[in-house]
């Protein structure tokens, strides 16, 4: 695709959502190509709303054009079908006139050389804004069109979560707020939140964590105190506890395995200043955003791009007081921020990464020393993933033993504790702390 210097925002959605619902690729990877080319840095913010909309909602969108098109599109045409979601989401869910959306959304078919499309386009927005009451009451009747899940996830939902799987859905269809994590090596967090009042934002302290804030309203990075010199990170709060809940004693050897984008490597580093730290990502992107964030919060660590589980490609024989897994998932519980995860997972990518987390795990098991600790996270919300897959390793491992987490916040486990999407305003993560017992 020959990619033009400068499109408009309904556009450049069509380009961004066509890469993530035809080609599979992340939205916020999409995003990043596409937006440099944006020809008004002041829709930036309209282009993420309509590509992060769509996807939020495509279940419930697609099910509406299902009932308004009477013929199915080809796939040579699939940039036409999202134009119309994008028109839909328009007319559904932003406040601009629908007279106005209708319009933009419209002429981007010239915009395509897709001129023939203009009358459908045009049509079936009309349609709908005629028979919009009648057409969501008749998609209310379908689960997977009400609540904009696949058919799986919503299965697997109920099943893991009986009494809370509403819950779980309806948070993901939230916007997600925006959480700080303030470096205390340069600024104590009332510091910051005066900081704060100063630049005409504001927020409030979120609970379990002695460093985060949420912001009444999310802002660009820029224009937050201090954000160049290493003040304050982005970091939801539920990732938060991780560096929390591990524990760390002074002068230990410290590994962070699958540490990129480095957010949690980072949180250890400003809580403890005796420590040296090894970081792992198998992807070199990746690890290179690691280093650019301790390099932004004057932080050091070992960065190593290497696979966890294949000790001999990055163990040297060391062996560690404590490990932070934030393991390889489904990433069910951060559906809110990245609500392409409801379109582009499929319940066949359970299977390998159960077993993927089950390897690491093994292998990790090895390079902790007796009587030291490794702290199992992840951002999923399936039970498979989490209680049930460290009960498991419990069941192999005659030297390890699960330790209790001294807190009472989100739903204790059988093994460990889960903390659902909005609860606190917070992700859907789930923690376990094991502790080895013994050589053996």
């Amino acid at each position: 695709m020959n990619i033009p210097n400068k499109i408009d925002a309904r556009t450049l959605s069509v380009y961004v959502l066509t890469e993530v619902i035809v080609q599979k690729r992340a939205l916020n990877e999409a995003l990043d190509t596409w937006l440099p080319h944006l020809i008004d840095t002041r829709e930036i913010r309209l282009t993420q709303e309509m590509c992060y909309g769509v996807l939020r909602w495509i279940h419930r969108l697609r099910a509406i054009v299902n009932i308004l098109l009477t013929k199915p599109l080809k796939p040579k045409d699939a940039d036409i079908n999202i134009l119309i979601l994008i028109g839909l989401y328009q007319l559904l869910f932003l406040r601009i006139p629908p007279y106005a959306a209708t319009s933009a959304t419209v002429n981007v078919t010239r915009v395509l050389k897709k001129k023939w499309a203009t009358q459908l386009v045009n049509g079936i927005l009309r349609n709908f804004q005629r028979r919009h009451e009648q057409i969501l009451t008749q998609i209310d009747l379908k689960e997977t069109a009400k609540f904009s899940h696949p058919h799986w996830l919503l299965q697997r939902l109920k099943k893991d979560w009986p009494q809370h799987w509403q819950q779980i859905v309806q948070a993901n269809q939230q916007h997600p707020p925006m959480t700080l994590r303030v470096n205390q090596r340069y600024i104590a967090r009332d510091a910051y939140l005066a900081e704060l009042q100063q630049s005409e934002l504001s927020g409030k302290v979120i609970p379990h964590s002695d460093a985060g804030i949420i912001l009444d309203t999310p802002v660009d990075v820029k224009k937050l105190p201090g954000f160049l010199e290493g003040w304050v990170s982005v970091q939801d709060g539920a990732a938060q506890l991780a560096a929390i809940l591990l524990d760390v004693p002074s002068e230990s050897d410290v590994l962070d395995a699958c540490a990129a984008p480095g957010g949690k490597t980072a949180h250890i580093l400003e809580r403890h200043t005796n420590l040296r730290l090894v970081a792992l990502d198998n992807q070199a992107q990746r690890c290179q955003q690691l280093e650019q964030t301790l390099t932004r919060l004057n932080l050091s660590a070992t960065v190593s791009c290497a696979d966890a589980s294949q000790l001999s490609d990055w163990w040297q024989g060391e062996q560690f007081d404590r490990i932070l897994l934030d393991a390889p998932c489904s990433a069910s519980g951060v559906i809110r921020r990245h609500p392409d995860i409801k379109y582009l997972r499929q319940p066949s990518d359970l299977t390998k990464l159960v077993a993927k987390q089950k390897k690491i795990l093994d292998a990790l098991w090895q390079t902790l020393k007796p009587g030291g600790k490794l702290l199992y996270a992840t951002c999923s919300v399936f039970n498979e993933e989490n209680y049930q897959q460290i009960q498991q390793f419990l069941e192999i491992h005659s030297n390890a033993e699960i330790v209790p987490l001294p807190t009472d916040w989100g739903h204790e486990m059988p093994v460990g504790r889960q903390m659902l999407p909005g609860e606190n305003a917070f992700d859907g993560f789930y923690y376990s702390c094991l502790i080895k017992t013994a050589v053996v």
